[in-house]
C-alpha cells in the first residue's frame, strides 16, 4: 500500500462540464528504465460537479482494459465560483427540483439534471449541452442569473391549475411542453427521489394457458427433386402430425388441403413449438417413405407477422441429412396462428390467377434473405454452481453410515433445445458444482426461423428426470442483422436460473416454474455458457453432411474470463409492513432477503464437498468466516466477522382491520445486509439502467400525452414535443456516457458488439426523435404518438441484457419457517453507481413492494389479494463503495448496530427520533365501471382506504357498478417518521381496495388502485391554487386487467402544535338521513348544473329466463345521479316486446365538467304477481358524452333543421353517432354556406364503356391507369366483347372480387408509399452523417421502390392482356356489413343487458355468457333551458322531444331473403380433416334446414342458394345463419354460426333493406331487385328528410336540395328497344346520397358481406367465414320479383385430343446384348387430371437407335372445366370406404412423359413435361429450335391458352433432373393439342 497524500489543483475558467473525464495513471517508478504504467483509472465528473466532494476507491485497468488487482483511493473536491456545487455537509443529494407540490412531478431525473440543495435551485442551462430542466426560467437571462435565483417564489409556479391557464400565465417563463401531467397517473409519477414508483399490476400473466388455433393450408408443391415421385406432405406442429393425401408420379402435386391444430397452453410454450413441413416420397400404410426435404419455423415467427399469418407463400425445402444439397423444392402454403381475441383478416380468396413467382413470395419473414446458408450453432456448457438438493437425504445418510462418504444430492446434466432438436451433455454424478466443458452443436439454416434456444439443467434420476432450472436465449438479443451487425454470440457468461423454492419435496407444486413457465420465485443455480455461430461453406469436402446434434468436449476456460470476482454489499431496511393477509396473521412473521444463495439460510446452502475450491474463490458462506481474505487490508479487522444478517427478527403482527394485519415497525426499523461475491459485470447492468430510465421517462410522457388526448385537454402536441425533446436529450446523454466504455475490455464479444449497436441505435433514435419533434402538429399528434411508442418498444428491447451478472434479489415473508409470499426485484434496479444515469431506479430509495403468492397460487383471485405491503429501502453495490448506502433513507434516525461488534458494521436497526403527525382526508366521491361480483350482474361495493398502518371503509352501496359514495374519510393521528420537508416531497402511497359486500362470508375483492396525497405542512396556508385539491380519476386494477376507475381526492395535513384545531374545519354531517357520514366538502365536489335527459324506449329483445321463469311483463328503469325515469310496462313480452310510449325524460343535476359525469344505469325488471319485481339484467353507460346534444352552428343553411344530424330521423350528438361508426361513412357534416350550391357531379358516364377493372384509390400512384382508347385498339385484334348472354351473377361477383383485390393492393401501395415518405424524411436528417443509418435506409427504399414498380407493372401487364368487358359490379366487403356502417346504430342503439358474475378469465373473455338480453333505444341529454328555435320548427312534436320523425315501432311484417354465396376455411369437423357442410337458417320460430343439399368433403363449399323467410319485427329480428357438418350416423355438429340483427338494418337511415345497385337495368344478370324503382326511393327519401326535390330537368339533369346531378336518360328493355327513363338519374343521386347536405349518408350498395363463423364452444376464435347478403321487403309494399339465381356454375364438358406425332433425341438407355450399342424402346404416356387414374400410353417404338420415334397416336381426355375459376372438376370416392364422392378442383395441367419399355424389368422413366393448359409456351416449329429454354425461362416467354387457341401443334422438350439436380434435356416430342366441347366431340368423334 502506497500512501501518496498529494493534492493536484486545476483552476478552470468555465463551470465544470458534467461530461468531463478525470484520468489517474499509476506508474511504477524506475531510476534506470522508463517508468512502467501500472494502470489507469477514469471517471466521469458528473457527481463531483453536483456535489462538490467525492471520495472513492476503485480498481485500475491496464492497457488492455482488463481490471487488475490494484486499487486507488482518491478524494476530489470542486469549488465553483458562485457556490452552486452542493456543500458536502448537505448530506443528501436530491436530483430533482423539489417542487412544493405533489401533483406536477417534473421527473427530470438527472437525465435533465436540475439539482436542488436545501431550498436553493440550480438550473444548469449551458449553451451547447442539452441539459435543460423542467423549467426554462427566463430564456433570455444569462446562465449566471439562473444560478442566482435564490429562494424566490418558485413553488408557486408549479401549482395545480388547468394547464392552459398556466400556459397563459407563465407564457414567458415556462415551456408547457415539458410539464408532466401527472394528475391522472398521480401515483405512477415520482415526485422526489426518496421513493420509487410502485408497480400497480399485480399478476404475472405469462404462465397461464390460453387457447390457440393454428391453421395450415397446403396448396401445392413445385420443383420437387426426384424422379417419378409420389409425394405426401406431412405437417407437424409440436408433436402433432397430419398428412395430406398422396399424389402419384408428379413433381408438382396440387393438394389444397386444410389442417387445423388446437392448443391450450401458455404463450411461451406455444411460441416455442416448431411448425415443420416435410415432403415424403411414397408413404403408404406399409412403408414410411423417404424424406425429400423439410422446412422448419417456430410458431412465434408466424405470430409476429402482420395479421399473424403467412398467406400463399412458398416454403423452401432443404434436406436435413445432406446440407450440401441445396433446395429440394417448394411447398406453397398458408399458415395462420390465432390466439383468443385475434381476428385474422383473410386476404380475399379468389381464383389464384397470378402464378406468383416463387422467389418473390417465399415463406420467410421480412428482411430474411432468400438464400439462407447452413450454419453451426455451438452452445458451450462450461459449469454450474449453487444447484439445489434434488434428493431426500435419507438414502444419502444410509450410504454415509455404510461407506462413510458424503455425497452431493444431485446428478445434473444440461439439455439444449433448438429448432425442434435436443442435445444433452453428460451427467455429472452427485455434484452441486458440476463441470462439464462440453459443447452441443446444432446445424441449422441461418438466419434461423426459431427465436429461442432453451437451455435446461436437469437432474438425472432412475425414475424420471426433472428440470432444475431453465433459461431461454433469445437469438434476436444476441445478434444484430444490420449492415454493421454481428452473428449470434454470447459469453462466456453466467446465466441465472430461477424456479421453485429450493427445499426438496417429492411432488414439487411449482415444478412448472423450473420448466421456464411463469416467474421464478427463487434462485436455482447459475450456469456458465457461451454461444457461437459459424456459417458453413458447404462446398468444402470435409464437411459433415447431416444435421444431427453433436456433443463434444471443449477446453476449460480461465477463471477470469467472466470477469474479476468482487465483493458486493446488499443492504435493506424495512420501514413498514402492512396489509398482511389475515390467514397468516396469528404467527410471528419475519422477512428474508436473498441474492443468489447468499442470505438463504433455510434451503440455500448446499454444502459442497469441494470446500477447498471455495477458499480459493473467497465465496464464503457464514461458517467460513475465518477464510476471508479481504481486499482492502485496512478494513480487514473490522470486516473479519461481518456475518450477513439476512432476515428480520420474527414479530407478532397487530390487527389493522378485519382483513389485514400490520407489523409494529414504528420507530424501530429492522435492517438486513448481505455480503456476496460475484463477477464484476456491473457495466452490463449500468447500460440497461441508462436505457431503462430513458424508457421509463418516455413511457410516462406518452401516458401523459394519451391522458391529455383522452380528457381532451388543450395542447397535447406540446406535451408530445416535450417528451420527444427529453428523449433526444436522453439519447445523446447515453451516447456520451456509453462512449467511455467503448474501449473497456468488453469482456465478451457480445458486450462489445452490443455496446456498439446500442450506441448506434440510440444515436439514430435521438436524431429521429428530434426530427419527429419538428413534425408534431395538432393534427399529427396521434400518428407521431404511434411512432414514439415504437421507440418505447425498441428501447425496452435494447435494455434487456442477455448476459446476466448479479442474480435478482428475492424478499420472502416467512411464518413459522415456511415461505409464504415473495417479491422479486431485479438486481439492476437497486445497483449503485457513481454516475446517476447508471444507478438503478430503486437504488437507495424507498419502494412500496407488494408480496404475492408463488407460482400457480398467484393466478386468479387468490393472487389478487395482497399478501403484504412493504415499504422497503434497498441498496446494492461494491463493498468498497458502500460508505453512502444509507443516504437515501428518510432522515432523522440513528443506527443501532449488532452489540458485540465495532463501528464498521452496518446497522441492524434504525431508530427514528423524528416523527410527524398528520391527518389524512380521503374524499371518496365515486367509482365507475366496477367489476360485477354478484349473480345479479351488479355488486354491493365499498372501498377500503389504507394509509400507513390505518385503514377505513366507506359505506356499502347496494346493487350498483357505479357507486357515488360522496364520503369523506378522516384518518387522525397518522404518524410518519422522518424529516418534515422530506415527507412533504414524498409521502407514502395510499392504497384503495374495493370489495363487494356479501351477506354471508367474507367480502370479495374487486379491484385496487394507488394514490399519492397532496400535502400541506403546518406552516403553509390552506388555499388556492393547491387546496382544496381537485377530484381525479385513478385506474382500478384487478390482477392485470383494468376494472374501473375511482374519482377521488386525497390530502394529507400536518398537525401542528395547536393540535387539530389549526386544520381547516370539516363541515359536520349535513345529511340527516345518512347518519354520521361526512360528505365531500363543497370546494372539492364538482359544480353542478341542470340537464335534461331524454330517453327513447324502443323495445327489449332476446330476454333469457330468470330462475327458470319466462320474462313476461318487463319494464326498463333508467337512473342517473339519483334521478331517473321508468318506461311503460310491456304487457305481454311474447306478443310484442316493444314499448308503447316511445319518449320520456327526466331532469338531473350533473357536474359541468363532462369528464366527471356519472354513468347512467339501465336496468330491466320483470313485474311478477303480487307486486314483486325481479332484476332481469342491467347495463351501465359509462360515458354520456356520446349522447350530449348541442345546438347546430349558425353557419349552416337552414340551421334549425341542420341539427338533425344528417339523418332524416333525429338529432343526437354532433356527429358522435358518426364518430363511432367506421371511417367508411363519409360523414360530411353540415357546415355549408347558405344558398344553392350547384355542383355538377358527373355521375358514371354512359353505362357500356370499355374500362379496365382497376378501380383506383385517389391517393395511389402505384398502379398505372389504362386509357380507354388503348383498350379498344388492343381489343380489336384480341377478342370480341363478352356476350351479354354468358354473363351471370357470378361474372359480376368475380369481377367485383378482382376489384376488391386491386383496391386492397393499391391501398397497400399507397400506404407503403406514405410510410416511405415518412421514413425518408426521418432518414434524411443529417446528410453529412448518412453512414449512420440513412444510406442503409435509402438502399432499402430503392429496393422496395423498384420491386414495387415491378409489381405494379406486372399488375398492369395482367390487366392489359384481354381488355375486360365492362361487367356491372357489386361491392364485396371482406368483413360484416355492420362494421362498415357503425353497427347500424345511427339512431337506434343496442345496449347489452348483463347479469351474473363477471368471469375471472383474462380481460373478461366470458362477458358474452353474461348477456341476458338487449335493450333497444337511445339517449339524448342537453342543458335545460334549450333555445326556442328548435321547438318552433314546423311539424315539431313535443311528445317526441329531440327524437323527431322516427318511424313508429308497431309490429311490421317483412319478407327476408337470405342469399348464401359460399363459405371459406371452415374448421374441419371430421376425422379426415374435411367437413360435409350445409346451411341452416333460423329466424324467430321458423327454421330452414338445407340438409339434403350438403356438400361432400369440402372446407370451401360454394352454396349459391337463396332462402325466403317471412318474419314479424320486432318479435323475430335476430337472424342466425349456421353451417352444420352432415354426419351419416350420430347428430350433425355445428361448425359455426353468425347472427344478424335485422331490425337495426331495417330501420337504419343507411337503407340496408336492399342494396342499391350501381346501374339500373330491367333484365339480364343485373336486374333491379328492389320492388321500388330508384325514382320512388329517391322521392321517399326526399320527403322523409324534408328536402326540396327531386326536380328532373332536360338534358339528363336532376336537382336535389341544392345539388345538381347528371346521368343518362334512356334504357333498353328485353327486346332491345330504347325508352326514356328517369331511373338512371335517380340512381346517380342515390349512389351519391352522402353528398346531400344535412341528411346525406352513404346508402348501402348492392353487396356481398363476409361474416366470421363462431362456435360458442370456442369463444373468440373464427371457425371459417361465410359470404352472404340479406334483402328485406316490407309486406305492405308491392311484392319483390323472384330471387336472383346465384346457383353455382356448372362445369362445361370438354374433350382434349392430344396427337403424339414423333419424338426426337430421346436419350438411349439400353445396351444391346450383342453389339453393345445404345438404343431405347420408346413410348409416351400422358394424363390430364391430377392423378394418373386416366393415364394413356402410346404403342412402343422398339429399338430406336437415334432417339427418334414415330407414333401418330391419339390420346383423348374428356374433362369438366369451370372457365371462371380455371379449374378442372373431378368427382371421385376418396377410398373404398367412402360413402359418397368428393369433388376436387384442380388446375388443368397436361403431363406427358417419355419411357423406355422393358420386357422383364420395370419400365425406365426418361423425362417429362407438364403444360398448364391456360398458359404454356408455344411449341417450337422444328425439333432443332426446341430446347431447354422453353422450360427454364417460362416467365419471360409468351404463353398461349388452349381454351382460346383451340388447336396447337409444335415441338416441346422432355426434361429430367440429373444427380446434381440440374435439369437436362432427355428428348423432344412433336404433339398436337386440340380442344373441343362435348357437343362438337359427339359430332366429330
Amino acid at each position: 500500500v502506497a500512501d501518496l497524500y498529494q493534492t493536484f489543483r486545476w483552476p478552470i475558467a468555465s463551470r465544470l462540464d458534467q461530461n468531463e473525464m478525470l484520468e489517474v495513471q499509476v506508474y511504477n517508478y524506475s531510476k534506470v528504465f522508463t517508468n512502467r504504467l501500472v494502470g489507469t483509472f477514469c471517471m466521469v465528473l458528473q457527481k463531483v460537479a453536483e456535489e462538490g466532494h467525492l471520495e472513492l476507491t476503485d480498481t485500475l485497468i491496464d492497457d488492455n482494459n482488463m481490471s487488475i488487482k490494484t486499487s486507488v483511493t482518491i478524494d476530489i473536491r470542486y469549488q465553483p465560483m458562485d457556490g452552486t456545487g452542493g456543500m458536502w455537509s448537505d448530506g443528501e443529494f436530491l436530483d430533482v427540483p423539489d417542487d412544493r407540490d405533489g401533483m406536477f412531478a417534473f421527473e427530470t431525473d438527472s437525465l435533465l439534471s436540475g439539482q436542488s440543495h436545501g431550498g436553493q435551485k440550480i438550473f444548469t442551462n449551458r449553451a451547447g449541452r442539452g441539459v435543460f430542466s423542467a423549467m426554462k426560467l427566463g430564456k433570455a437571462k444569462s446562465s449566471k442569473d439562473d444560478h442566482k435565483r435564490g429562494e424566490t417564489d418558485e413553488p408557486a409556479i408549479l401549482e395545480m391549475e388547468d394547464l392552459d391557464k398556466k400556459a397563459m400565465r407563465l407564457a414567458g417563463m415556462l415551456e408547457p411542453d415539458t410539464i408532466s401531467l401527472a394528475s391522472v397517473t398521480a401515483v405512477t409519477t415520482n415526485v422526489s427521489n426518496k421513493r420509487s414508483k410502485p408497480d400497480i399490476k399485480m399478476e404475472p400473466s405469462s404462465g397461464r394457458p390460453v387457447d390457440y388455433q393454428i391453421s395450415i393450408t397446403v396448396i401445392e408443391a413445385r420443383q420437387l427433386i426426384g424422379l417419378n415421385m409420389d409425394p405426401v406432405v406431412c405437417v407437424e406442429v409440436g408433436d402433432d402430425k397430419k398428412y395430406t393425401s398422396m399424389k402419384e408420379s408428379t413433381n408438382c402435386p396440387y393438394y389444397n388441403e386444410y389442417f387445423v391444430f388446437d392448443f391450450h397452453v401458455p404463450p411461451d410454450v406455444m411460441f416455442d413449438k416448431i411448425i415443420k413441413l416435410s415432403v415424403i416420397h411414397s408413404k403408404n400404410l406399409l412403408r414410411s417413405g423417404t424424406l425429400v426435404g423439410t422446412f422448419k419455423m417456430d410458431v412465434g415467427t408466424v405470430y409476429s407477422q402482420p395479421e399473424h399469418q403467412f398467406y400463399h407463400k412458398w416454403a423452401i425445402l432443404s434436406d436435413p441429412d445432406d446440407i450440401t444439397a441445396g433446395c429440394k423444392g417448394y411447398v406453397k402454403c398458408d399458415i395462420a396462428v390465432v390466439g383468443k381475441g385475434d381476428n385474422i383478416k383473410t386476404p380475399h380468396k379468389a381464383n389464384e390467377t397470378d402464378e406468383d413467382d416463387i422467389e418473390g413470395n417465399l415463406l420467410l419473414p421480412e428482411g430474411i434473405p432468400a438464400e439462407r446458408q447452413w450454419a453451426r450453432f455451438y452452445v458451450k456448457i462450461h459449469r454450474a454452481e449453487g444447484l439445489p438438493k434434488m434428493n431426500t437425504s435419507i438414502m444419502a445418510n444410509v450410504k454415509k453410515a455404510f461407506i462413510g462418504e458424503n455425497r452431493d444430492l444431485v446428478d445434473p446434466y444440461v439439455q439444449v433445445q433448438f429448432s425442434g432438436q435436443k442435445g444433452k451433455t453428460s451427467v455429472q454424478k452427485s455434484s452441486y458444482e458440476p463441470i462439464w466443458n462440453e459443447q452441443v452443436i446444432f446445424t441449422e439454416l441461418f438466419p434461423p426461423l426459431c427465436k429461442r434456444i432453451k437451455v435446461q439443467i436437469r437432474d438425472s434420476d432412475k425414475v424420471n428426470d426433472v428440470a432444475i432450472g431453465t433459461h431461454f436465449i433469445d437469438l434476436r438479443k444476441i445478434s444484430n442483422d444490420g449492415d454493421k451487425g454481428f452473428l449470434p454470440t454470447l459469453g462466456p457468461a453466467w446465466v441465472n436460473m430461477y424456479g421453485s423454492t429450493r427445499q426438496y419435496t417429492l411432488m414439487d407444486e411449482h415444478q412448472d416454474l423450473n420448466d421456464g413457465l411463469g416467474e421464478g420465485v427463487s434462485f436455482r443455480a447459475r450456469l456458465l455458457i457461451s454461444v457461437a455461430v459459424e456459417i458453413l461453406d458447404t462446398t468444402s469436402p470435409e464437411i459433415i453432411c447431416s444435421t444431427d446434434v453433436q456433443v463434444e468436449p471443449v477446453s476449460n476456460i480461465s477463471e477470469s474470463a467472466t470477469g474479476k470476482m468482487e465483493e458486493f454489499f446488499l443492504f435493506g431496511s424495512f420501514l413498514e409492513a402492512t396489509m398482511i393477509d389475515r390467514k397468516i396473521g396469528d404467527k410471528p412473521i419475519s422477512f428474508e432477503i436473498t441474492i443468489g444463495n447468499y442470505g438463504n439460510h433455510i434451503d440455500g446452502v448446499s454444502k459442497s464437498s469441494s470446500v477447498k475450491k471455495k477458499k480459493k474463490e473467497g465465496e464464503n458462506q457464514e461458517e467460513e468466516n475465518e477464510l476471508i481474505q479481504n481486499s482492502s487490508e485496512d478494513e480487514a479487522d473490522e470486516d473479519a466477522d461481518l456475518t450477513s444478517v439476512s432476515s428480520t427478527p420474527p414479530m407478532k403482527p397487530f390487527i389493522t382491520d378485519r382483513n389485514y394485519f400490520h407489523l409494529p415497525y414504528f420507530e424501530k426499523k429492522p435492517c438486513v445486509y448481505i455480503k456476496s461475491w460475484w463477477q464484476d459485470q456491473r457495466r452490463r447492468l449500468y447500460n440497461s439502467n441508462m436505457m431503462d430510465k430513458i424508457a421509463d421517462k418516455l413511457e410516462e410522457g406518452l401516458n401523459d400525452v394519451q391522458e391529455v388526448i383522452k380528457t381532451e385537454k388543450a395542447f397535447p402536441e406540446r406535451r408530445l414535443r416535450g417528451v420527444l425533446e427529453e428523449l433526444s436529450i436522453g439519447c445523446s446523454r447515453y451516447v456520451t456516457l456509453a462512449n467511455k466504455d467503448v474501449n473497456l475490455a468488453g469482456r465478451t464479444k457480445l458486450d462489445r458488439e452490443r455496446l456498439k449497436s446500442c450506441m448506434r441505435e440510440m444515436d439514430s433514435m435521438g436524431q429521429q426523435a428530434k426530427q419527429i419533434r419538428t413534425q408534431v402538429k395538432k393534427n399529427t399528434v396521434k400518428e407521431k404518438l404511434k411512432l414514439a411508442q415504437n421507440f418505447l418498444q425498441r428501447l425496452r428491447f435494447l435494455a434487456d441484457e442477455p448476459q446476466h451478472s448479479i442474480p435478482d434479489v428475492f424478499i420472502w415473508m416467512m411464518s413459522n419457517n415456511k415461505r409464504i409470499a415473495y417479491a422479486r426485484i431485479p438486481s439492476k434496479d437497486i445497483l449503485y453507481s457513481v454516475v446517476d444515469e447508471e444507478t438503478g431506479k430503486d437504488c437507495g430509495k424507498v419502494k412500496a413492494v407488494f408480496l404475492k403468492l408463488p407460482g400457480k397460487k398467484g393466478f386468479g383471485p387468490a393472487g389478487w389479494t395482497v399478501q403484504a405491503k412493504l415499504e422497503l429501502y434497498l441498496w446494492l453495490g461494491l463493498n468498497k463503495s458502500r460508505k453512502n448506502f444509507l443516504h437515501g433513507l428518510p432522515n432523522g434516525f440513528e443506527e443501532i448496530r449488532a452489540t458485540k461488534m465495532g463501528h464498521g458494521l452496518p446497522p441492524v436497526t434504525l431508530v427514528y427520533d423524528m416523527k410527524q403527525v398528520f391527518q389524512l382526508r380521503a374524499h371518496m366521491y365515486q367509482a365507475r365501471s366496477l367489476f360485477a361480483a354478484d349473480s345479479s350482474g351488479l355488486s354491493d361495493p365499498f372501498a377500503r382506504v389504507f394509509f400507513s398502518s390505518q385503514s377505513q371503509v366507506t359505506e356499502v352501496l347496494n346493487e350498483t357498478l357505479c357507486p357515488t359514495w360522496d364520503q369523506l374519510l378522516v384518518f387522525d393521528d397518522v404518524e410518519l417518521f422522518g424529516e418534515a420537508t422530506e415527507l412533504r416531497d414524498d409521502p407514502p402511497i395510499i392504497v384503495v381496495e374495493f370489495y363487494d359486500q356479501d351477506t354471508v362470508g367474507k367480502a370479495e375483492f374487486i379491484g385496487r388502485t394507488f394514490a399519492k396525497p397532496t400535502i400541506k405542512m403546518r406552516d403553509e396556508p390552506y388555499g388556492p391554487p393547491r387546496f382544496p385539491p381537485q377530484l381525479e380519476y385513478y385506474q382500478i386494477y384487478r390482477g392485470n386487467s383494468i376494472a374501473g376507475e375511482l374519482l377521488a381526492a386525497f390530502e394529507l395535513l400536518q398537525v401542528g402544535q395547536g393540535g387539530r384545531a389549526d386544520l381547516p374545519p370539516l363541515e359536520g354531517p349535513t345529511d340527516s338521513e345518512r347518519g354520521p357520514i361526512l360528505p365531500v366538502p363543497l370546494g372539492i365536489r364538482p359544480v353542478l348544473s341542470r340537464y335534461r335527459i331524454e330517453v327513447l324506449f324502443w323495445g327489449l329483445r332476446d330476454l333469457k329466463r330468470i330462475n327458470l321463469a319466462q320474462v313476461d311483463r318487463p319494464r326498463v328503469d333508467i337512473e342517473c345521479a339519483g334521478r331517473g325515469v321508468q318506461s311503460a310496462l310491456i304487457q305481454n313480452y311474447k306478443k310484442n316486446p316493444n314499448f308503447s310510449t316511445l319518449v320520456k325524460w327526466f331532469e338531473v343535476d350533473l357536474p359541468e365538467n363532462e369528464l366527471l359525469h356519472p354513468p347512467l344505469n339501465i336496468r330491466v325488471v320483470d313485474c311478477r304477481a303480487f307486486g314483486r319485481y325481479i332484476l332481469v339484467g342491467s347495463h351501465a353507460v359509462s360515458t354520456l358524452r356520446h349522447y350530449i346534444y348541442s345546438p347546430p352552428d349558425k353557419s349552416c343553411n337552414n340551421w334549425a333543421t341542420a341539427a338533425k344530424l344528417m339523418n332524416g330521423y333525429m338529432v343526437l350528438t354532433n356527429g358522435c353517432s358518426q364518430a363511432r361508426s367506421s371511417p367508411s361513412l363519409s360523414s360530411r357534416t353540415f357546415s355549408r354556406p347558405a344558398g344553392d350550391v350547384s355542383v355538377s357531379l358527373e355521375a358514371e358516364p354512359p353505362i357500356r364503356k370499355m374500362d379496365t377493372v382497376v378501380k383506383l384509390d385517389a391517393m395511389s400512384d402505384a398502379v398505372v391507369k389504362v386509357d380507354m382508347n388503348e383498350d379498344e385498339s388492343g381489343g380489336a385484334e384480341e377478342e370480341e366483347e363478352t356476350d351479354e348472354r354468358v354473363l351471370d351473377w357470378w361474372s359480376k361477383y368475380f369481377a367485383s372480387i378482382e376489384t376488391l383485390k386491386e383496391n386492397l393492393r393499391s391501398q397497400e401501395a399507397a400506404q407503403a408509399e406514405a410510410e416511405e415518405r415518412e421514413d425518408l424524411e426521418i432518414a434524411d436528417i443529417r446528410p453529412d452523417d448518412l453512414h449512420l443509418k440513412g444510406s442503409k435506409m435509402k438502399e432499402r427504399f430503392k429496393e422496395k421502390k423498384s420491386s414495387k414498380q415491378k409489381r405494379s407493372q406486372a399488375a398492369d401487364g395482367s390487366e392489359k392482356r384481354p381488355p375486360k368487358a365492362r361487367v356491372d359490379e357489386l361491392v364485396v366487403y371482406n368483413r360484416e356489413l355492420e362494421s362498415e356502417y357503425g353497427n347500424f346504430e345511427d339512431w337506434l342503439h343496442t345496449f347489452n343487458l348483463y347479469r351474473g358474475k363477471a368471469g375471472d378469465d383474462d380481460e373478461h373473455a366470458l362477458d358474452d355468457d353474461r348477456i341476458v338480453g338487449r335493450f333497444k333505444g337511445s339517449l339524448c341529454m342537453y342543458k335545460v333551458p334549450l333555445s326556442q328555435e328548435i321547438t318552433r320548427e314546423a311539424g315539431y312534436d313535443p311528445n317526441m322531444g329531440m327524437f323527431q320523425s322516427i318511424p313508429h315501432n308497431d309490429p311490421i311484417h317483412v319478407l327476408v331473403r337470405v342469399y348464401v354465396v359460399r363459405a371459406t376455411d371452415l374448421h374441419p369437423a371430421d376425422i379426415n380433416g374435411k367437413a360435409d357442410p350445409y346451411v341452416v337458417i333460423k329466424l324467430g320460430k321458423s327454421e330452414v334446414k338445407d340438409k339434403e343439399n350438403y356438400i361432400s368433403k369440402q372446407l370451401n363449399p360454394v352454396f349459391g342458394k337463396s332462402f325466403d323467410i317471412e318474419a314479424t319485427f320486432p318479435m323475430e329480428s335476430m337472424l342466425t345463419v349456421s353451417v352444420y357438418d352432415w354426419d351419416l350416423v350420430g347428430t350433425d355438429d355445428l361448425i359455426g354460426e353468425t347472427k344478424i340483427d335485422l331490425e337495426n338494418r331495417f330501420y337504419s337511415k343507411f337503407r340496408a333493406t336492399c342494396g342499391i345497385a350501381s346501374n339500373y337495368s330491367m333484365h339480364g344478370y343485373n336486374i333491379w331487385r328492389d320492388p321500388m324503382k330508384p325514382s320512388q326511393i329517391l322521392a321517399k327519401l326526399c320527403k322523409e328528410g324534408k328536402i326540396d326535390g327531386p326536380h328532373y330537368g332536360p338534358g339528363g339533369k336532376v336537382k336535389v336540395a341544392n345539388r345538381i346531378f347528371t346521368g343518362p336518360t334512356e334504357i333498353e328493355d328485353e327486346n332491345g328497344l330504347k325508352k326514356q327513363t328517369e331511373e338512371h338519374l335517380a340512381l346517380s343521386v342515390l349512389n351519391h346520397w352522402e353528398e346531400i347536405p344535412r341528411v346525406g349518408c352513404k346508402l348501402v350498395p348492392e353487396h356481398v358481406e363476409t361474416r366470421p363463423l363462431l362456435n360458442p364452444d370456442k369463444p373468440g376464435i373464427e371457425q371459417g367465414r361465410l359470404e352472404m347478403w340479406v334483402d328485406m321487403f316490407p309486406m305492405d309494399m308491392p311484392a319483390p320479383g323472384p330471387a336472383i339465381d346465384i346457383s353455382p356454375r356448372k362445369p362445361k364438358r370438354y374433350e382434349l385430343r392430344v396427337i403424339i406425332w414423333n419424338t426426337d433425341e430421346v436419350i438411349l438407355e439400353d445396351d444391346d446384348y450383342f453389339t453393345g450399342e445404345k438404343s431405347s424402346d420408346i413410348f409416351v404416356r400422358g394424363w390430364l387430371k391430377g392423378q394418373q387414374e386416366d393415364k394413356q400410353d402410346t404403342d412402343v417404338h422398339y429399338h430406336s437407335l437415334t432417339g427418334e420415334g414415330n407414333f401418330n397416336w391419339r390420346f383423348v381426355f374428356p374433362f369438366d372445366y369451370l372457365v371462371a375459376e380455371e379449374k378442372i372438376i373431378i368427382s371421385k370416392k376418396e377410398s373404398m370406404f367412402s360413402w359418397d364422392e368428393t369433388e376436387y378442383k384442380i388446375p388443368p395441367r397436361l403431363t406427358m412423359q417419355v419411357w423406355d419399355a422393358d420386357h422383364f424389368s420395370a419400365d425406365d422413366f426418361l423425362g417429362a413435361i407438364e403444360l398448364d393448359l391456360n398458359r404454356f409456351p408455344r411449341g417450337a416449329k422444328t425439333a432443332k429450335q426446341c430446347n431447354l429454354d422453353m422450360i427454364r425461362n417460362e416467365q419471360e416467354l409468351p404463353t398461349i391458352s388452349i381454351f382460346k387457341q383451340k388447336r396447337v401443334k409444335g415441338w416441346w422438350p422432355f426434361v429430367a433432373r440429373d444427380e446434381n439436380d440440374e435439369m437436362e434435356l432427355t428428348g423432344k416430342v412433336e404433339a398436337e393439342l386440340h380442344l373441343v366441347t362435348a357437343e362438337e366431340a359427339e359430332k366429330s368423334p
